[in-house]
């Protein structure tokens, strides 16, 4: 080993393999190896223990890169840190940083995974990952999860904001679900930058205001009967769907869908699972007279569960429920028998609002009224659901209507 301090070019003229004292830093040494290469080391003692510190090769290394980084070892030595155990600890830290670097696609494919149980069915767990393929991949999707504010996700919101305004408000909420979902699993920290209340809010005005409820095209109510003596002769499974839903207020999907096994003909209910109902929550419907003598005359198929099945076994599609109306030059949709439902029961009824809203299987978000709710009102409904039958049963001969009286 040399004893003189190296300069550039004495390195160059190196050739014998072996540890040349680079001098400037006590412990700096230049290795060269048998085959040619060399590179730098710092031999130095940190407690008890001797260490030999590589501190990179040459030439990527030069003489001066190497004389300060012998320094900064020493330093960190100096003060109580062993140079190898923080380098490994800053390797580890490198790869935790880079296990957790998650893109927004990334996360949003990870969360979409984890809530398969809650859709109700395929085509709603389509239309969630569907929508911020759409909507937000496009700005956000190639982001680190954890590098998203509040300016990236105004970004991405105010393309649609308001021209498609239902679908911005879902694709915020969903954004704000995926990033709720990398912050607890550890991908991200800090507040939520899709969060409404107290933020985007103040930034973005109010959908309600900009994108007006749109309502389905509903029957009045006074024509309802006159519409469901036309409808009785009409034949088909499909009219028999149709009327069994108005005389239920049910949604189509829900009818569509029924099969055998929801349907108790002694109880006189039909329980429909909360895999098919839009609130998630099993909702048990009264059947009236008049439903009941539809059920009783369907004919039915083995292997087939559906009540109103297609022509091929499968569930009935809503145009077809649709294509009735059309026939009959009806101006209105199967899910606007539902409106029609309830300006009956608030213009001719004295139920409690909390009645028509159950038979309607409506969300309440009122502590009082869901308390009050939770026997979901059935006596009271059934009743309900009686009148309703009756004053579908004939046609309406006069503007003057009489309020129901509900039993006690």
């Amino acid at each position: 080993m040399s004893a003189d301090p190296l300069t550039a070019i004495a390195i160059k003229r190196l050739e014998s393999p072996g540890f040349y004292a680079a001098g400037g830093v006590k412990g700096l040494y230049l290795r060269v190896n048998a085959g040619g290469s060399r590179s730098w080391i710092l031999r130095v003692t940190v407690g008890h223990k001797r260490r030999d510190i590589g501190l990179g090769g040459y030439p990527d290394v030069t003489l001066s890169m190497a004389r300060d980084k012998a320094r900064e070892c020493r330093e960190l030595i100096r003060s109580g840190i062993d140079p190898v155990d923080q380098r490994k600890a800053d390797k580890q830290a490198l790869k935790s940083r880079q296990a957790k670097a998650i893109t927004f696609k990334q996360a949003a494919l990870r969360c979409h995974a984890t809530k398969q149980t809650e859709f109700r069915n395929e085509k709603h767990r389509h239309e969630w990952i569907t929508a911020l393929e759409n909507h937000a991949f496009p700005t956000i999707g190639n982001m680190q999860i954890a590098e998203i504010d509040v300016t990236h996700v105004l970004e991405m919101l105010e393309k649609i904001w308001h021209t498609k305004t239902e679908t911005a408000t879902r694709v915020r909420q969903r954004t704000e679900a995926v990033i709720t979902w990398a912050t607890v699993s550890g991908f991200r920290s800090g507040d939520n930058p899709a969060r409404w209340d107290g933020n985007l809010k103040e930034l973005l005005p109010n959908p309600a205001k900009i994108a007006p409820v749109k309502h389905f095209r509903s029957l009045h109510w006074q024509k309802v009967g006159q519409f469901m003596k036309d409808l009785r002769i009409r034949p088909g499974i499909a009219a028999r769907a149709l009327e069994f839903a108005i005389l239920t207020a049910a949604r189509s999907g829900e009818v569509r869908g029924m099969t055998w096994d929801e349907i108790d003909m002694d109880a006189g209910i039909w329980v429909v699972p909360e895999t098919r109902i839009k609130a998630g929550k099993k909702h048990t419907v009264p059947l009236s007279d008049s439903a009941k003598t539809i059920l009783a005359g369907l004919p039915r198929f083995e292997e087939c569960p559906y009540v109103f099945p297609s022509p091929r076994g499968g569930m009935l599609s809503d145009a077809t429920l649709s294509a009735v109306l059309k026939r009959m030059d009806v101006d209105a949709v199967p899910h606007g028998f539902r409106s029609t439902f309830k300006d009956w029961a608030r213009s001719c009824t004295v139920y409690p609002d909390e009645v028509s809203e159950l038979a309607l299987a409506h969300v309440n978000n009122d502590a009082t009224r869901a308390a009050y709710a939770r026997d979901e009102l059935l006596p009271k409904r059934a009743l309900l659901m009686r009148d309703w039958e009756k004053f579908c049963a004939l046609p309406l001969k006069s503007s003057a209507v009489t309020p129901i009286r509900n039993s006690k």
